[in-house]
């Protein structure tokens, strides 16, 4: 059953919480490297948890994050750390906040280079999930096969956000997803 099918299934906060992430950002390309970043943060964070858990955080990650502002995010120091440590509205990761700043200034190299995350991550397209994985073990930290593939599809770089009888479906490549070209 596909993520799709699902939220019909789902009743009162949960279908409100998954239908506007469903219908609204799964799968829809996005053209700002703060938001990538912080859809790539999320995905991390998400790592042996619901995805419900981190759309819930979705605002203390923001506030938390400065709202995912790559530059301000590579230059977060031992007392950011400890700030995002000690914030119960976060996932308290170690791990997972050590990637997010060093997956920052990872970008900022990325966006010397190629002019932007995205760019990269064009320049880089198409690959199979396999290779994007490989590429993104190379390049970042805390990036394993779910989560990279949760990403790309989130994102519009691989299919698999949503299927073919979808309604959202035909707006993600309207949108302009990647995945098709």
């Amino acid at each position: 059953m596909s993520y799709c099918s699902y939220i019909p299934l789902m009743s009162g906060d949960k279908r409100e919480l998954h239908g506007n992430y469903h219908d609204n950002h799964y799968g829809f390309p996005i053209h700002d490297d703060n938001e990538l970043f912080g859809r790539l943060i999320m995905e991390i964070n998400q790592a042996g948890l619901s995805w419900e858990t981190i759309l819930k955080k979705e605002a203390t990650f923001r506030a938390a994050y400065h709202n995912f502002d790559v530059q301000k995010i590579a230059a977060y120091t031992e007392e950011d750390r400890a700030r995002l440590m000690s914030n119960a509205g976060i996932i308290r990761n170690r791990l997972k906040i050590n990637a997010a700043i060093e997956n920052a200034r990872t970008i900022l190299v990325l966006q010397m280079e190629f002019g932007s995350f995205e760019k990269w991550l064009e320049h880089h397209h198409p690959k199979t999930k396999e290779e994007w994985v490989k590429l993104f073990k190379k390049t970042f930290r805390f990036t394993g096969g779910e989560i990279v593939n949760e990403f790309l599809m989130s994102t519009g770089y691989l299919p698999g956000a949503h299927s073919a009888d979808c309604p959202v479906y035909e707006q993600v490549l309207k949108a302009g997803a990647l995945f098709v070209r």
